[in-house]
C-alpha cells in the first residue's frame, strides 16, 4: 500500500481558511451564532484561537464567510441548468429535481437553511446578499422558463408569482425535517415525492387542449 503523500506546509496554509469554515459550520450548527465559541472552533481544527483569528477578523466575519462559502453549490447548480435541454416542462423539471437534491437531501444546505433562519436577524445585510446572489437567480430561472412555456402554448397562462409557489413543497419539505428530524417526518422516498410533486404541479400548469 503507497504511503499517503504528506502535504507541504504552504499546502497546509492554503487549507486553513477551509478547514476553520468547515469547523465554523459545525460549530455554528451546534450551539448557534451566540452560542459557539471562537476556541471551539479553533479546537475542532487543531489550531490556536489567535489563528482563526488571522484569517477572519471577527466572529461576525467569519460567520458571514461561513455562509458564502456553504452556499456555492447554488450557482454551480443555476450553471448546470444552464446546460439543460428539451421542452420547457422537461427543464423545468430536471430544474425542480436538481434542487430537491441540493436542498431537502443535502445535510449542509438543510442546516445553512436553518442558520439563515435563525440567524438571519443578526445579520439582514448578509441575508439580503446571499438571497440576491444565490437563490434570486435560481427563482429567475424558474420564471424565465414558465414564461417560455406560456409563450410557447406549452403552459397556461398563470400569475408571475407562480415560481414562488413552484418551489414552495421543497422548502416545506426542508422545513419540517430541519424542526421534526425523523422523529415525526420521515425522510421522504425521493422517486415517490418527485413524482407526486410534479403531478400536482403538472396539472396546474400545462395547459389544457
Amino acid at each position: 500500500m503507497a504511503a499517503q503523500k504528506k502535504i507541504t506546509r504552504a499546502e497546509q496554509k492554503a487549507l486553513r481558511p477551509i478547514q476553520i469554515l468547515d469547523a465554523a459550520f459545525e460549530e455554528f450548527v451546534r450551539s448557534g451564532f451566540t452560542g459557539t465559541r471562537v476556541e471551539d472552533i479553533a479546537e475542532r481544527v487543531g489550531v490556536t484561537k489567535g489563528t482563526v483569528y488571522v484569517y477572519f477578523e471577527t466572529k461576525e466575519k467569519l460567520f458571514e464567510a461561513m455562509i458564502h462559502h456553504f452556499s456555492v453549490p447554488f450557482q454551480e447548480l443555476l450553471g448546470i441548468t444552464e446546460g439543460l435541454s428539451g421542452s420547457a416542462t422537461d427543464r423545468l423539471l430536471s430544474i425542480l429535481g436538481l434542487l430537491y437534491e441540493q436542498i431537502a437531501e443535502d445535510r449542509t444546505t438543510r442546516e445553512l437553511t436553518r442558520l439563515v433562519i435563525a440567524e438571519g436577524h443578526r445579520f439582514p445585510d448578509l441575508i439580503d446578499r446571499h438571497h440576491d446572489q444565490f437563490i434570486e437567480p435560481i427563482i429567475a430561472k424558474v420564471d424565465a422558463l414558465i414564461l417560455e412555456g406560456v409563450a410557447s402554448g406549452e403552459f397556461r397562462e398563470i400569475p408571475v408569482e407562480f415560481s414562488e409557489i413552484v418551489v414552495a413543497p421543497i422548502l416545506t419539505t426542508t422545513v419540517l425535517r430541519l424542526i421534526f428530524d425523523d422523529r415525526r417526518v420521515p425522510t421522504p422516498n425521493k422517486e415517490a415525492f418527485l413524482r407526486a410533486y410534479f403531478d400536482l404541479l403538472l396539472n396546474g400548469l400545462l395547459a389544457k387542449n
